[in-house]
């Protein structure tokens, strides 16, 4: 509830400096969509803590309103908030509705500032309004992770030459529980974002029960009061291609917070390159890998210390209304530590075949199918097959 609050609040102050504003313009984003989602009832989807990589089991219907207003009085400033309402499953945990992002940008010269919570300019799959992919129905396991534990709530200054080079650099708190989810339950495949303040549950922790909470909070209070940092480079053939290298390092503590049961402000880093070929033309081809290390805990208590992995690659076609899309990926966790009765190992491949297509400007439907397999304790082969209705609001 307090989280619907800060959202709308947020939004009417939007609203209302617009309105004052005598120079101004107002514009608005979103969606609304339905989905008819078949997949495997013998893996319970994560968020009733189970096994399931997906975020549905058996025959299930889900329903999605995202809204975002950016208001721009004049070319050097603009203000941007958004947030969404979804349904699902009863028997699912985290929130119903919620801030996605909020963030002011000043800009001038070639440089850009930006403060506030935001997604870092990385991925080269969400690339619609409000972070939502043009190209699948479900987003990659690399960028399925990033819209679940990676918002950074800070500051991002970035410079741009007239043409090629891009250079930027966060200072970001809050995100001290990021890794989490990889360590605990292992890679997954969904479109979801995390709302701010969200309570996500966790399987099982024998070895920690009593000190980890069963929920972790990806973008909450920050705990241990340490500043992360990511720093950025990218190459761009304007219209044709580009390439990108990130580096992300929330420099966690790696102890246990707010008592018993807490929650550990995990140390999370990572490094990842991305790149596309066609940017503007109907063919575009577009790949990410990520390699990183996330950790927590004392080494004389169990603890975790884990490297993790993932890449895909993707090409996508567009002619007349049609969207079609097919896209690969491999991921894995590997547990270096092995120093708690949980295992974290985590290998997996995933396959994804969609088509998109526009009934009209704001109406779009699409058919997806998706199989994965992997090993985390044991095997795992599941399917999932999606049917979509989307009307944007524009």
């Amino acid at each position: 509830m307090h989280t619907v609050k800060h959202a709308a609040a947020a939004l009417a102050i939007v609203l209302a400096v617009g309105a004052n504003a005598q120079t101004q313009t107002l514009t608005f984003d979103g969606f609304l969509s339905g989905r008819s989602v078949s997949a495997e009832k013998e893996y319970p989807s994560w968020l009733e803590r189970g096994e399931g990589r997906f975020d549905a089991r058996g025959n299930q219907t889900f329903a999605l309103a995202q809204l975002g207003a950016d208001w721009a009085p004049n070319e050097h400033f603009d203000m941007h908030v958004s947030g969404l309402a979804r349904h699902e499953p009863s028997s699912f945990g985290g929130r119903r509705a919620g801030l996605t992002e909020a963030y002011f940008d000043v800009a001038g010269g070639g440089f850009q500032l930006r403060a506030g919570q935001f997604f870092l300019p990385t991925s080269r799959e969400n690339k619609g309004p409000l972070w939502t992919s043009p190209y699948t129905l479900t987003w990659s396991a690399l960028n399925t992770w990033i819209g679940e534990e990676v918002r950074p709530v800070g500051a991002d200054l970035q410079w741009k030459s007239e043409f090629y080079w891009t250079i930027g650099a966060t200072a970001f708190r809050g995100n001290d529980t990021s890794g989490t989810l990889l360590a605990w339950r292992g890679w997954a495949m969904t479109n979801r974002l995390t709302v701010y303040n969200e309570p996500l549950p966790l399987p099982p922790l024998p070895d920690f029960r009593g000190f980890q909470k069963d929920v972790t909070h990806p973008f909450t209070h920050d705990l241990d009061h340490r500043t992360g940092f990511a720093e950025r480079v990218r190459y761009t053939l304007p219209e044709r291609a580009n390439v990108q290298l990130t580096h992300f390092d929330n420099r966690g503590d790696e102890l246990l917070h707010d008592g018993f049961p807490g929650e550990y402000a995990w140390r999370t880093r990572y490094s990842q390159i991305s790149g596309e070929i066609g940017t503007t033309s109907p063919t575009t081809a577009a790949a990410e890998w990520m390699w990183g290390n996330t950790r927590m805990g004392l080494p004389q208590f169990a603890h975790v210390n884990t490297d993790f992995q993932a890449w895909y690659a993707l090409v996508t076609h567009k002619f007349g209304r049609n969207r079609v899309t097919a896209r690969i990926e491999q991921y894995s966790v590997t547990d270096k530590a092995h120093a708690a009765v949980e295992v974290y190992d985590d290998e997996g491949r995933a396959w994804t075949a969609a088509w998109l297509y526009d009934f009209t400007k704001t109406l779009r439907g699409g058919l997806e199918f998706v199989q994965l397999t992997g090993t985390r304790e044991e095997k795992y082969d599941a399917r999932k097959v999606s049917v979509e209705l989307r009307y944007a609001l524009r």
